[in-house]
């Protein structure tokens, strides 16, 4: 029987989860916001010399403020372990640079997208690949339960390549880099960035293919992601997002970019957890 990897994790993170919380002792406003990211995805969130710093940091740090939390602590979590931290109530939400897909709305309550994506594809500098084809008979390395490898994992046998799978990010780049692997796989702004600061490295192939970005919750906490993403659509509003955008990736932006496009209703349209009624921007 085939058992899906998210499938997996989240049973796993269902069988050692606690009960539900209520909405006032999950998130609360006198305390710091405890959220949890994976830190190897540079320029998302990295651990700075004064701590993390990064996209997602800038992001939710503002998004803290905008909703009366004193402070903000994010927890290092490998991506394979998010899901649990998730469901189990150690995180209120996680602030990764998370697909939205059905199979993890099912469990999962996501905010509106605000980041566009698909799979960007890093080989050692000098190695080109033109299409899917040129992996035939090469290993592929992979952030291990992401989406890059759910594809990986999918188009192994169409392709005809080996998958590798790593615990983070880093060490899939470095087998790229050390010849035990062809490729590595991760979400296309997280593989540009990084092939622009290491000249062993290049993104030889870049797929959007409509993926998104969002932040996920558990579902009894609608109400708080209605509040968080109230901040979010104020902050694409006024340009806070375009501006944490160009400090940390730069480039020009579609112009129906998710960072700068505020979505009807609450939650990701078309998927579980969506609530399509409408209601006013209310910005401080």
């Amino acid at each position: 029987m085939k058992i899906s990897l998210l499938g997996l994790a989240l049973a796993t993170a269902t069988a050692f989860s606690a009960p539900a919380f209520a909405e006032d002792t999950a998130h609360p406003a006198d305390q710091p916001l405890v959220v949890g990211s994976d830190f190897g995805l540079a320029p998302w969130m990295v651990r700075g010399a004064g701590g993390p710093e990064g996209f997602g940091y800038d992001m939710i740090t503002e998004i803290a403020k905008r909703i009366g939390r004193p402070s903000v602590e994010v927890t290092d979590i490998n991506f394979s372990g998010l899901f649990a931290a998730l469901l189990s109530g150690r995180i209120e939400f996680t602030v990764n640079p998370l697909n939205i897909t059905a199979e993890r709305a099912e469990t999962m309550l996501y905010s509106e997208p605000f980041f566009a994506t698909g799979n960007g594809f890093i080989t050692r500098e000098g190695d080109t690949m033109a299409g899917f084809e040129d992996l035939k008979g090469k290993a592929v390395a992979v952030n291990r339960g992401t989406i890059s490898d759910k594809w990986a994992t999918e188009n192994a046998e169409k392709f005809g390549f080996e998958v590798q799978r790593y615990d983070t990010f880093p060490d899939s780049v470095q087998a790229v880099i050390t010849a035990r692997a062809f490729a590595a796989i991760n979400e296309i702004p997280t593989a540009a960035y990084a092939a622009s600061k290491n000249p062993a490295i290049t993104l030889a192939l870049e797929d959007y293919d409509g993926r998104m970005f969002g932040y996920a919750f558990r579902y009894e906490s609608e109400a708080y992601r209605d509040t968080v993403e109230a901040a979010i659509e104020c902050m694409k509003a006024d340009g806070t997002m375009k501006a944490l955008y160009d400090k940390w990736y730069g480039g020009e932006l579609a112009a129906d970019s998710p960072l700068t496009t505020v979505y009807p209703g609450y939650g990701a349209p078309g998927f579980k957890g969506y609530d399509a009624t409408p209601h006013e921007l209310s910005c401080n």
